[in-house]
């Protein structure tokens, strides 16, 4: 039986990222995966994602490209060859993960792994059966879109987000079940390429992990004005395939929608089941794996990361855990902090997030002051003819600490990343007003947005 000090089930944002930290810190790991190495991010996820939203960013902007002065004619687009440069982009990435992981002498073994004690793991592949040791396990197995009943998936008609980012035939119309990161990206794609797209969400807004209600109004302002039509605050009561491209969607208020397709974009399924967890006596609950904040187990020697073990369902987060675990495995003294994780959906404009919104922090009692910044007084958005938006900054109103961030707008993605920073370090919004930020860029709305939280807005009529 070959032994390892760390074996690590699953080879997704988390496993991947735990492997090369942990054999960067001269441990001996062997990564199991029975499918493709990266995960559902790198492969049905995150980067097939973007690649597909880059090209409809492309198409818009040569669309509206006389705004700038520029006449392109007869402007046409190629699912296939979106597609395939989709594959490309994918394909290089994942060949990247697998060097880095050779790099480190990490040992890749495929197939399915099954945990047999705290130490031992038995790899099925193509009916052969090996067991490898190690002195610690780390489960890092992820989610998959749930197979909701109710609405009859079938993979060709109503479609989960695994089918449509294989799409190379795009229907006229589309019913999308979610109005959250999935369902909006998604939106964004079709809808940018002609297709009818009709935007459902049980919750009362758009984004229901935005807590800022101003801002979730904002967005579904955007997502109006570019076509797509939205229905909140309504569920989906059934589904029913007529015949091929005919859906019928019977809504809780008392409509009925024919699409040709619909695509869930709710619901994960959190990868815990048919791992011997259970033999084990692994705690688990509604499938998610609990850990401490060491991402330990209840059992000696088993850690979990990632989508398992619930919580925000992001790659970055995932890496983090990975990092931590691995650095746990080695003897440090580190722990896994959730105050500051931000988020983003890659739509057009992009929305992003990290901390309390204003809302949050007052439910918990805190005394806030905020800072907003519109991008119409950005004279890099006004260049970009990117104008929609703003970023909002969230802040104690005794210390002046930032506690909280939210951006719609060009590069939000990007944005937010200064804010994170700001929250984890405990800045001040003193500390970003007067930090010196180039001209003419986009971050200047967040230093605009702390300089409003303080009285001393530049660019903008005083609030």
């Amino acid at each position: 039986m070959e032994e390892f000090d760390v074996a690590i089930i699953g080879s997704g944002s988390a496993g991947y990222v735990a492997a090369i930290r942990a054999a960067d810190l001269g441990k001996k790991v062997t990564i199991i995966e029975h499918r493709e190495l990266g995960g559902t991010c790198l492969n049905r996820g995150c980067i097939p994602t973007k690649a597909l939203l880059r090209s409809a960013e492309v198409y818009s902007l040569i669309k509206e490209s006389r705004v700038f002065g520029i006449s392109a004619e007869g402007i046409t687009y190629d699912m296939n060859a979106i597609q395939s440069r989709k594959r490309s982009v994918v394909k290089r990435l994942v060949s990247g993960v697998e060097f880095l992981l050779k790099s480190r002498r990490v040992t890749i073994k495929r197939g399915k792994g099954k945990i047999i004690d705290e130490h031992v793991i038995e790899v099925t592949n193509n009916g052969m059966k090996e067991k490898v040791k190690a002195k610690a396990i780390v489960v890092a197995t992820g989610s998959e879109p749930a197979m909701i009943p109710a609405f009859k998936i079938d993979r060709k008609n109503v479609l989960t987000s695994d089918e449509g980012l294989e799409l190379t035939e795009l229907p006229k119309d589309i019913l999308i079940v979610g109005a959250g990161a999935i369902g909006i990206e998604f939106a964004t794609f079709l809808s940018t390429f002609g297709t009818k797209v009709i935007l459902v969400e049980m919750m009362p807004q758009v984004v229901p992990t935005m807590r800022d209600k101003k801002l979730a109004r904002m967005i579904e302002r955007m997502l109006v004005k570019k076509g797509i039509q939205v229905r909140t605050g309504t569920k989906i009561e059934n589904i029913e395939v007529k015949e091929e491209g005919k859906v019928l969607s019977m809504l809780s208020d008392g409509k009925t929608i024919q699409s040709e397709k619909v695509l869930v974009s709710i619901g994960r399924k959190l990868n815990s089941e048919d791992l011997g967890l259970e033999e084990l006596s692994v705690k688990v609950e509604k499938g998610r794996i609990l850990v401490d904040e060491r991402l330990r187990t209840n059992v000696p020697n088993v850690y979990a990361i990632g989508d398992v073990i619930g919580g925000m369902l992001l790659a970055h987060k995932a890496q983090r855990e990975g990092i931590v675990v691995a650095e746990v495995i080695a003897g440090m003294d580190v722990r896994m902090d959730y105050r500051v994780v931000p988020w983003a959906i890659f739509s057009s404009p992009e929305i992003a997030s990290v901390g309390m919104t204003e809302e949050e922090a007052r439910e918990r009692g805190i005394d806030v002051i905020t800072g907003e910044f519109p991008f119409t007084a950005s004279g890099k958005a006004v260049a970009m003819n990117e104008m929609d938006g703003e970023v909002k900054v969230v802040a104690r109103r005794d210390t002046k600490e930032i506690i909280g961030a939210q951006i719609v707008g060009p590069e939000a993605s990007v944005m937010i990343a200064e804010l994170a920073l700001a929250g984890e370090k405990n800045l001040t919004l003193d500390d970003i007003a007067n930090t010196i930020h180039t001209h003419p860029t986009l971050p200047e709305a967040s230093m605009e947005a702390c300089k409003d939280g303080l009285g001393e807005v530049i660019h903008m009529i005083k609030r």
